[in-house]
């Protein structure tokens, strides 16, 4: 994934297609801390309701809709 589609802000705009008459508002924002998820919730209200989005951040860096994969303790044989 180019980092062109891996922008936070080019993620939201792709969903949302927001402009000065529906702006998008930032609704919950989680930085984890130690290995902890990052993800922002975004919210655009619209005449018929509020929509909102989660994305998360991936370990390549990239963010996403659907959140990364858990990093399990495995063991390993030889």
């Amino acid at each position: 994934m180019s980092i062109r589609e891996s922008n936070l802000r080019l993620q939201i705009g792709k969903w949302f297609a927001p402009t000065p008459a529906l702006p998008v508002r930032i609704k919950r924002l989680a930085l984890g801390r130690s290995g902890g998820r990052r993800y922002v919730a975004v919210e655009v209200s619209r005449y018929a309701g509020g929509t909102a989005i989660w994305f998360f951040r991936h370990r390549e860096g990239n963010w996403q809709v659907f959140p990364p994969d858990i990093k399990r303790p495995a063991l390993q044989l030889s």
